[in-house]
């Protein structure tokens, strides 16, 4: 999964022991600088712990990780000085205002000019007179999201980021990511949502039950694009109709014979066709949610292959 000495950071085999809950095991990847990287998984996978780990905020159990040729652990403090780093979980003093929150992390590296916080609150859309618990989930995200972008590091280190974020904020957190990435600084972040991680990354790591299973192109990811569709019909249908389409997977009867319910890898034509041919009244596509799609690419891992025959 890459052995690359320009990268801008690495990490070798790294592992988080829990004792019996799940960390992360022999986790290897390289981040190039100037790359978006993103850490895809169901809940639970290990993003977090890498991350944090990264961070120097747990001690690896075996393993490397380095920033900039710097130990992540024993070299935190130097380490935390190049990053801007998001938690999954941002919280803060109650009392504070989003000023007082954002000048007190200013101060601790050092000052960062004011023009750019403003700047930051402004894109998002976040009040920084009110305190922070009188703030929304989606606007602590938000303070989050300032201070780790404010002091322009050469890395980002984002935990599910766009987390509680609306639609038009999401957006506006891709342009920055846009912005960043154009300026040739580098980004890790992590998430659940594949369409966010196509928009923004270069390259994806999956992690699976705390292991490393796959890095690539995210335009490669295609086993991971599926969508869930019902056909409906006036009269019976019937599945057969479209088994053995190019990329339906599975088809199944629904309410009473009216309706075909489809998984399909890939785009519709086909499917739309047969509809067609068929006489469909209607037909409604869902997206499934990325954990739906890791626990049928899990179950499906899990079969028992069927025994080879034996030899006569």
């Amino acid at each position: 999964m890459g052995n690359d000495d320009r990268a801008f950071a690495q990490a070798r085999g790294l592992t988080k022991s829990y004792g019996r809950h799940r960390g992360i095991v022999a986790v290897s990847f390289d981040l190039a600088e100037g790359e978006v990287l993103g850490f895809l998984g169901p809940n639970g996978a290990g993003k977090t712990t890498t991350l944090r780990t990264l961070m120097g905020l747990l001690r690896p159990t075996a393993g490397t990780a380095t920033i900039a040729g710097l130990d992540c652990w024993s070299q935190a403090a130097q380490v935390k000085r190049l990053v801007g780093y998001l938690p999954g979980d941002f919280s803060f003093d109650p009392s504070l205002t989003g000023a007082q929150i954002l000048a007190y992390l200013g101060h601790l590296r050092g000052g960062v000019d004011q023009t750019v916080v403003a700047g930051l609150a402004e894109r998002l859309e976040l009040d920084l007179g009110r305190r922070f618990r009188h703030y929304s989930h989606g606007n602590k995200q938000k303070v989050g999201l300032v201070q780790a972008f404010m002091h322009r590091p050469h890395l980002l280190i984002l935990d599910e980021p766009t987390l509680g974020l609306d639609p038009l904020n999401q957006q506006e957190f891709y342009r920055m990511i846009g912005e960043v990435r154009g300026e040739g600084r580098t980004v890790l972040l992590s998430s659940h949502i594949l369409p966010e991680v196509e928009r923004v990354c270069g390259r994806v790591a999956i992690l699976r039950e705390g292991r490393l299973v796959e890095v690539n192109q995210v335009s490669n990811l295609t086993h991971l694009r599926q969508q869930d569709v019902a056909v409906r019909f006036a009269a019976a249908a019937s599945p057969e109709w479209f088994r053995g389409l190019p990329n339906v997977q599975a088809a199944t009867a629904a309410d009473g014979g009216l309706q075909v319910h489809l998984r399909v890898q890939g785009d519709l034509e086909g499917v739309i066709k047969a509809a067609a041919q068929h006489g469909a009244t209607n037909i409604v596509t869902r997206e499934p949610s990325l954990e739906e799609v890791f626990l049928r690419l899990y179950a499906e891992d899990r079969k028992p292959q069927a025994a080879a025959p034996a030899n006569q």
